[in-house]
């Protein structure tokens, strides 16, 4: 039963994908892709005659992938990148916190278009969060290809400075972060938000660093 039911919401999800979101022909390969992915994981690690266990509900994941997600499409709508159907399905996939489902179909945009920051941006967030976090080659590549594409979006450093920092390397985050705000023009919408980060970022490095029994 585990199985019919896995390529059934296989189909469906296709057919929403190309019906309802409209995703280009040219695209269905990727789509494809990404669908027989999950099935894969599926028949790897599945076991459908297993008894569930109750376990608390995980709805952080989801509410932190969708803020993730907002906020690079802000980064992006502010330095005039629009989103295609592309960044679309992606995007609907990483809100949800399938992030390698979303890996697969923002490379359909990559390929596309090459010198979309955005959509490298998408592609780095996704394998991060695919890889719960780490910052992974792959996630460097991407996230280097969008500062390439677009030198004066603040997303790349931005979000490459978080994931550095998520990995555990908090000096280099830090200093990603610091040179993002001391080019930044005194007018940008996002100063301040960073200002704030930094700010923090700079406490908790100091706590760590404190001997025990000094921190606040």
């Amino acid at each position: 039963m585990g199985w019919i039911i896995a390529l059934g919401l296989a189909v469906a999800a296709f057919a929403l994908l190309v019906l309802a979101f409209k995703a280009p022909r040219g695209g269905w390969e990727a789509i494809g892709a990404a669908l027989l992915l999950g099935i894969a994981g599926f028949a790897w690690q599945a076991r459908p005659a297993q008894p569930g266990a109750p376990k608390l509900a995980q709805e952080a994941k989801p509410k932190d992938a969708a803020a993730l997600v907002a906020a690079r499409q802000e980064l992006a709508k502010q330095s005039g990148q629009m989103p295609n159907s592309w960044m679309v399905i992606a995007d609907a996939f990483a809100r949800n916190g399938q992030f390698g489902d979303a890996a697969g179909v923002v490379l359909g945009a990559v390929e596309k278009d090459p010198n979309n920051a955005d959509a490298w941006l998408a592609l780095a967030n996704n394998l991060v969060g695919h890889a719960e976090g780490n910052l992974t080659p792959a996630a460097q590549y991407a996230y280097t290809r969008a500062q390439q594409a677009d030198p004066e979006h603040p997303g790349p450093a931005f979000f490459l400075g978080l994931a550095l920092a998520g990995s555990g390397k908090l000096d280099e985050g830090r200093a990603m972060w610091a040179a993002l705000l001391a080019r930044a023009p005194k007018d940008a919408p996002w100063r301040a938000d960073l200002e704030q980060r930094l700010a923090r970022l700079d406490a908790f490095i100091a706590a760590q660093a404190a001997p025990d029994g000094s921190r606040p």
